[in-house]
This record gives structure tokens, C-alpha cells and sequence, in this order.
């Protein structure tokens, strides 16, 4: 194996981990505890399943650092390409996407004090704490809608790093671009017009695939030769 066969497995493998392991805070979480429009239900689920949901709050954490490392691996694989375009590729997916996903556990720490009513919190009525509970809840989801617009961006110089490389599908680049365009859409969506979000995020689902696709090639086709390049050597570009 080439090293730098070597060097797109390893990213592909570390691709595949936050993958699986993103999903759990993100869908799951809100899926078998969060009750729409019932802060009271919601809370009990929480006191009920508080091991289920802290892991959460470690599934957070845990992708933020394999982020950092994805960022860190994708430039070993790319900078050879263009030294540039990689740095900023970690700048934003090994830096700032990191750092939302450590800043928004603090709202479903919060949300989990609230739901235990800790000693200093006995000024409020048990109503009151499940109200901010629940408003903690979803201040971590509109958070994560605002940083949509981070995980498209990101996408963006790691496309063209595709489209220059000569070991990778020129089309997984094209559909990376697509795949970074759903997701600033989603966001923007999100903070101007978000009574269209939901119609917006069911056309763009199958688009963001490409994510999914560029990770399969990666960790099972790896890095090959013969692709059309488009740029010239690093040394140059440089």
C-alpha cells in the first residue's frame, strides 16, 4: 500500500467514525427522550434515561475531538495539493467545527442541572426549571443549525483539494460542492426564512450523501492514480 493510499484510508476511517458516532447526540438523543411541545415529559425522560443522555453529552465531545483529527488527517493526505486550501481545511473543520461541538455541550449540561433542581436552583418551582430545561434543549439544536453553515464551508476547500489531487474522483469533489451549498442553504434558511427550513432540509438530504459516498472511496478504494489532475505541482502553487 502507497503511503498516500495509506494516508486516505486512515482519513476515511476517521471519517467513518464521526459518522457513526455524531448521529447519537444529534438524532437519536431528540428521537427517544424529547417530548415536542412538553417540558415536563421531556425532563422525566431525561431524570429516567440520564446515563442515555449523558452519553450524548460524550458523543458531543467525543466528535469534536475526532473532528480535530479528521482536519489534521486530511491535510497529511492533502498537502502535497495545495498546502493553502489544506491549512484552511483544518482551520475550519479542525478548529471551529471542534470548538461549537465543545461550547454546545454546556446547554445540555445545563438542561441536565435544571432537571436534577440542585440546591441553589430551588428559587424556581419545578415548572419553571423544566421550562429552562427545555429552553436549554433547544438553544444545543438552533446551534447546531447555526453551525450548518461551518459544515458546508468546510466542504468547500476540501472539494477543490479533490478536484486538484489526480488520486480521487473529480465527480466526489462536484458532489462535495453540492453536499457544502445544502448545508449553508440549510443554515441561511435557519436564520432568515425558518418556516421553509423543513422543506428545505427534505430536498437537500439525498444531496449530503456525497459526505457519506467521499467516506466509503475513501476507506474502501483508498488513494489511485489516473484521475484527471488540475493543478499544477505543490511546489509551484505555493
Amino acid at each position: 500500500m502507497t503511503s498516500i493510499n495509506r494516508k486516505a484510508r486512515i482519513a476515511g476511517f476517521i471519517y467513518l467514525l464521526c459518522v457513526l458516532i455524531a448521529p447519537y447526540r444529534l438524532v437519536y438523543i431528540p428521537n427517544a427522550l424529547f417530548v415536542t411541545g412538553n417540558a415536563s415529559a421531556t425532563a422525566a425522560n431525561i431524570a429516567a434515561h440520564e446515563t442515555i443522555f449523558r452519553l450524548g453529552i460524550f458523543s458531543d465531545l467525543l466528535t469534536g475531538v475526532i473532528q480535530i483529527f479528521l482536519g489534521l488527517a486530511f491535510y497529511r493526505l492533502f498537502k502535497e495539493v495545495n498546502r493553502k486550501q489544506a491549512m484552511l481545511l483544518v482551520i475550519v473543520s479542525g478548529i471551529l467545527i471542534p470548538a461549537i461541538y465543545f461550547f454546545n455541550v454546556l446547554n445540555d449540561a445545563a438542561a441536565l442541572l435544571l432537571v436534577h433542581g440542585a440546591d441553589f436552583l430551588s428559587v424556581f418551582s419545578q415548572g419553571q426549571r423544566e421550562a429552562l430545561a427545555m429552553l436549554f434543549l433547544k438553544l444545543h439544536g438552533q446551534e447546531v443549525s447555526a453551525a450548518e453553515i461551518l459544515w458546508g464551508l468546510w466542504l468547500f476547500p476540501l472539494a477543490a483539494l479533490v478536484l486538484r489531487s489526480g488520486f480521487l474522483p473529480r465527480v466526489l469533489g462536484y458532489w462535495l460542492i453540492l453536499n457544502g451549498v445544502a448545508y449553508v442553504m440549510q443554515s441561511f434558511a435557519w436564520a432568515v426564512s425558518p418556516q421553509i427550513q423543513d422543506t428545505l432540509s427534505s430536498i437537500a438530504w439525498p444531496i449530503q450523501f456525497g459526505e457519506v459516498v467521499f467516506m466509503l472511496w475513501l476507506l474502501i478504494m483508498g488513494a489511485r492514480s489516473g484521475f484527471r489532475r488540475s493543478h499544477v505541482p505543490a511546489q509551484s502553487s505555493t
